[in-house]
């Protein structure tokens, strides 16, 4: 199974006014600084939980159709499902109708069945399902719990700034930040 981003998010589901007030900085100096941390207090958060906090689309690749016939998807809230691909033998790609599918999106991990589906002709990869996830358009949608946890990680992160470069972040984590995202984290055995 391999997931492959199709599209970078729109924007960032915090902005630099929630991260200023938070930081309590009255100036603009510091803005690109402040977006590159929120992009990896994001990054960072979305690695922990699987979940995607700023929508954009994806493409998930399996070799072959499971046996129950039911797809899960590790990445969501998954919001629409925009195309399924089945490679025949020759690599030739076939649409599958999406008539009657069945998604749910919200579940962890999402679950698409489809009605109709031909068998993939290629040993690997031979089935692509498109989809787009996220809480939303912008981070008015995302849960607040989430966006403290942005918060405090970018705070500490700031905190941090002369010690540890932007690329070599996130190199700390707040206190308190794993009590936060722990009920949105799936724990495997």
């Amino acid at each position: 199974m391999t997931i492959i981003e199709l599209t970078p998010p729109a924007v960032e589901p915090l902005t630099l006014v929630e991260i200023r007030a938070h930081l309590r900085l009255d100036t603009e100096d510091e803005d690109a600084l402040l977006s590159a941390l929120a992009t990896v207090a994001r990054e960072h958060l979305e690695r922990e939980t699987g979940l995607v906090l700023a929508e954009r689309d994806f493409r998930l690749c399996i070799d072959d159709w499971p046996a129950d016939g039911v797809v899960t998807i590790p990445r969501g809230p998954v919001r629409a499902i925009t195309s399924v691909i089945v490679y025949d033998g020759d690599g030739e790609p076939q649409a599958v109708d999406l008539e009657g599918h069945l998604l749910d999106g919200q579940a962890r991990p999402a679950r698409l069945w489809l009605r109709d589906v031909p068998q993939p002709g290629r040993a690997m990869n031979g089935i692509e399902v498109e989809f787009s996830a996220g809480f939303g358009e912008s981070g008015a949608d995302l849960p607040e719990t989430l966006k403290r946890a942005m918060l405090l990680h970018v705070a500490a992160m700031f905190a941090c700034r002369g010690v540890v470069a932007v690329e070599a972040q996130p190199a700390v984590v707040p206190p308190g930040y794993d009590r936060l995202i722990a009920p949105f984290c799936r724990r495997g055995l």
